[in-house]
């Protein structure tokens, strides 16, 4: 009989690999806790990142992703670890299903393979759609507010009068670049040269 802390045989007697997945989200932060938890859940290979999570572009996780084969189980420490939003989350879990990839997160006691699992996502995605659907109206509001006060709506312009008369005086240098003004308020190039043409338009006219 297979021990139970046996794994390396898994795919073979199961279908499938149980493939960990850790993040931090500071390059000083440890990841041995989510490490030593994975490695206790049976997962014979963990993909391992320190990356914010806000940021859309994660290469281990996606290397996991291309890696996956049906019958395997992704399992986290924490749901956080993986999704970087409620709507992010559930598009990698739909992604999981399409892939006939199961899904755990341990601290949560989430597991895609149990009715109850599936109802917790079911209940998530029930949530963003309620979320977004707040975002709507938050958004909605916003712009009838701003209509109300005659404005046309949208943020406000990012340089002002005075900015761009400093800008205009720093450019009158010629070893000043637009690049060198860009940084110095904090805008992108493309700003400047748009504020720019818009002055150039008012003189002519």
């Amino acid at each position: 009989m297979r021990s139970s802390k046996d794994t390396s045989t898994l795919d073979i007697l199961t279908g499938g690999l149980r493939i960990g997945y850790a993040r931090t989200s500071k390059q000083d932060q440890n990841l041995d806790l989510q490490r030593d938890a994975l490695i206790a859940a049976g997962c014979t290979r963990i993909y391992e990142e320190q990356i914010s999570g806000a940021r859309a572009n994660r290469p281990e996780l996606e290397q996991m992703l291309k890696a996956l084969r049906p019958g395997d189980t992704v399992v986290v420490w924490q749901l956080s670890r993986f999704g970087r939003s409620l709507s992010h989350l559930l598009q990698l879990m739909a992604q999981l299903e399409t892939m006939q990839v199961r899904f755990e997160s341990l601290t949560e006691h989430i597991d895609t393979s149990t009715a109850g699992g599936r109802m917790q996502l079911n209940v998530f995605a029930t949530l963003a759609e309620y979320e977004r659907e707040l975002n709507r109206e938050r958004t909605m509001a916003g712009l009838e507010a701003a209509r109300a006060r005659g404005r046309k709506g949208g943020r406000k312009p990012t340089l002002g009068a005075k900015e761009i008369r400093d800008i205009k005086i720093l450019l009158a240098d010629p070893l000043t670049t637009v690049s060198d003004v860009a940084a110095r308020f904090k805008v992108s190039r493309t700003t400047i040269y748009k504020y720019l043409s818009k002055e150039a338009q008012h003189v002519v006219q």
